[in-house]
């Protein structure tokens, strides 16, 4: 048989997918883009092999996530071997040692070291290794002692695949960075503009100032001005910086560190707004109605300098009337007309009836030598809701103006609730007597009655986290279906690019379709946009599930020597195997296998998310208040487990129909064996008998 056609269409398909991407892509997300399945996909490797023999290699790989490593011996990366890559535990053993899991749900059982590579461990070492039939154990690093506090993120780190480290090139083009001059950019510098962040922040890439508006027509309005680090001036569309910046799609923060999605010399210097020191911008000027209303909004690129470096608790404080020696100079001038801005703009927020959600934070306090001191709640102020507030103001800015140039981008997307989870979250509230709006279709204000509802009730905590396991997902997306949760009709990332590349694009949309630069980004075609939304939204959930993991070995690590402690807890989960139940003083979480809840054999009731006693009917619900004693705790697997306090035989439970229970089952056994006994022992005495009766009840629990 002759050799098939080349498929001409395909190939000019991929060649225009190829040079309007601005990025690396993946024979996999090209298929998916083109659409290619079944024997077409031969056709398109052959493509491929041909592009790059031809020079496009250098915009193709085999995969992004995680990069592919030059040779076995690198340490920049990871790399994805033919065979399974593992994080161990080296524990010593007579025959050298064993490598067991980092981690409870690791299907990996772990395997044995030979004495020769058991000499180059210690005991404790965590281990990153393949397994491999043919040559054994192969160590790819050793990543430290479980003894060292910041060994948990690590672990996350590679456990995950996280790229942490940057290309030289990269590298360079941060180092080699300078601040913009003022040029045909607006000058900010004479503004006071401030920073509101965190203690514990590092980079602080948005500024914000407001005053009244003068315009009589506008009583009561604002002017407001948020600036945002220029990151687009430095990360260029395809350079070595936007490929990494790409390739991580977002920062991840653990308690003890952070993975930037850019250098330091970016993320803490000069995309970092700092005190008294120019910087170059991107600035939104709005203004809003005393309601909060967005009347009009332009964007202009600027250079600035801070004012000052504020804290959401100086601020808090300020607003309480408590200054100090920074915020009493800016009170007037800067920080109140910032307070009457959110003010009009907290009213336009409960106007349109954005879902509030109150969901606890903990922070993770350390000791001088990086162990745990604290697990403490994270409280959220009113200057924290004053730059959210403001944010979202902006982010809103971003997106309509680039409705209007028709400039495709990638927006912020939340969805409607799925119908099944919302008809789930009905059946549940319904157990507790929770009224329920009747409607058949929610909307945040529906969810809003429902959390109202629940103020004040032992149950609020966890009815505030069932009503967000009820909720879409949010995600990137060129097409525009408006955010849910926010009740917004048009929302995008615009005030975060230093830790987010979303952010990035829409920082060169809007240079590129205002004409504020040469350094923006051409229009990217659909599919395109599609394909980077999906990408950057998977790594967004990578870094969630990663920091979930970090945060769950420090609560195990703070938790280990309180073994034995009484805890009050909820149940914040039930399954077939057991019940899940959450501190609220740290927040950490454990479970209670279903064999280890007391004096009945207990039910699982799907449905209504409880399990019932068969004889008792005692209850576990979801939601339910109980109090336990913690029987375990252990970071290395990342697992912790707890016992109820309440007593074997469980309140109401009839002492007498549990021994009737017993006797009887002893009953049945001993008929089960009474052919098995010899005359002799039929004729023995009643006595005898009692005694060997009373010793198989003793030992009835074995036997069982």
């Amino acid at each position: 048989m002759g050799q098939d056609k080349p498929d001409t269409d395909l190939r000019e398909a991929v060649l225009k997918l190829i040079e309007n991407s601005h990025h690396l892509v993946t024979k996999k997300e090209i298929a998916k883009v083109l659409g290619v399945k079944g024997a077409r996909r031969r056709e398109l490797k052959h493509i491929l092999a041909n592009l790059k023999a031809e020079g496009y290699g250098a915009k193709i790989v085999k995969r992004i996530r995680p990069p592919e490593a030059n040779n076995a011996d690198s340490k920049k990366r990871l790399p994805r071997p033919h065979n399974e890559l593992h994080l161990g535990l080296f524990k010593t053993g007579r025959f050298g040692g064993q490598l067991v899991p980092c981690h409870r749900k690791d299907p990996f059982p772990g395997v044995s070291c030979n004495p020769e590579i058991a000499a180059k461990l210690n005991e404790g070492d965590v281990v990153l290794y393949h397994a491999n039939r043919a040559r054994g154990v192969e160590i790819e690093r050793v990543l430290g002692s479980i003894d060292n506090p910041k060994i948990f993120s690590l672990m996350a780190i590679h456990a995950h695949q996280l790229p942490f480290e940057f290309d030289q090139d990269a590298i360079d083009l941060a180092n080699n960075g300078k601040i913009p001059p003022l040029g045909n950019r607006t000058d900010f510098r004479d503004l006071p503009l401030v920073t509101i962040d965190g203690e514990d922040a590092r980079d602080f890439d948005d500024a914000v100032w407001a005053t009244p508006d003068p315009d009589p027509r506008n009583e009561g309005g604002w002017r407001i001005i948020v600036a945002i680090a220029d990151v687009s001036y430095y990360v260029r569309p395809s350079d070595a910086l936007d490929k990494e910046a790409y390739e991580r799609g977002n920062s991840v923060y653990f308690p003890d560190r952070v993975v930037p999605m850019l250098p330091e010399a970016l993320s803490n210097g000069l995309c970092s707004l700092r005190p008294d020191e120019d910087r170059g911008c991107l600035a939104v000027e709005m203004i809003i109605s005393s309601n909060g209303k967005l009347k009009s909004h332009r964007f202009k690129r600027g250079l600035m300098r801070s004012k000052a470096r504020l804290t959401y608790n100086q601020v808090q404080r300020a607003i309480e009337g408590d200054f100090d020696n920074t915020t009493e100079p800016l009170w007037e001038e800067v920080l109140s007309p910032l307070y009457g801005a959110y003010q009009s703009l907290l009213k336009a927020r409960k106007s349109r009836g954005t879902l509030d959600l109150n969901i606890p934070e903990h922070q993770v306090v350390f000791h001088e030598d990086g162990s745990v001191k604290n697990i403490v709640l994270r409280t959220h102020q009113e200057s924290h809701q004053l730059i959210e507030e403001l944010m979202i103001a902006a982010n809103v800015a971003a997106a309509k103006t680039l409705l209007v140039k028709n400039w495709p981008t990638l927006f912020r997307v939340h969805d409607t609730p799925d119908s099944v989870r919302v008809d789930n979250l009905k059946m549940f509230l319904k157990s507790f007597k929770i009224e329920i709006p009747k409607t058949k279709t929610f909307n945040p204000l529906h969810f809003n009655q429902i959390l109202k509802a629940t103020t004040g009730s032992p149950h609020m905590r966890f009815i505030h986290d069932l009503v967000l396991r009820s909720q879409s997902q949010a995600k990137y997306a060129p097409t525009n279906i408006g955010h849910f949760g926010l009740s917004l009709a048009h929302y995008c990332h615009f005030t975060s690019p230093i830790r987010r590349y979303a952010d990035l694009v829409v920082h060169r949309s809007l240079i590129a379709s205002l004409g504020l630069g040469d350094d923006g980004q051409e229009p990217l075609p659909l599919e395109v946009l599609e394909m980077i939304g999906d990408h950057i939204s998977s790594t967004e959930r990578l870094a969630s599930s990663a920091e979930r993991e970090v945060m769950d070995r420090f609560h195990a690590a703070y938790l280990e020597n309180q073994v034995g402690k009484d805890f009050h807890a909820t149940i914040v989960g039930v399954s077939t195997a057991g019940i899940f139940v959450g501190l609220s003083e740290t927040g950490a979480q454990g479970f209670i296998a279903k064999s280890h809840l007391p004096g009945d054999y207990f039910i699982f009731d799907e449905h209504q998310h409880r399990y019932i006693g068969s004889r008792t009917k005692t209850v576990y619900q979801l939601g339910q208040p109980i109090n336990v004693i913690l029987t375990s705790s252990d970071p290395v697997t990342c697992s912790i487990t707890f016992s109820l306090i309440e007593e074997m035989k469980p309140r109401g439970y009839p002492k007498k129909s549990l021994e009737h229970n017993e006797n009887r089952h002893h009953h049945h056994y001993q008929k089960s064996k009474k052919e098995r006994k010899s005359p002799s022992q039929k004729e023995e005495p009643h006595k005898e008998k009692h005694i060997r009766r009373k010793r198989s009840k003793d030992l009835k629990p074995s036997l069982l």
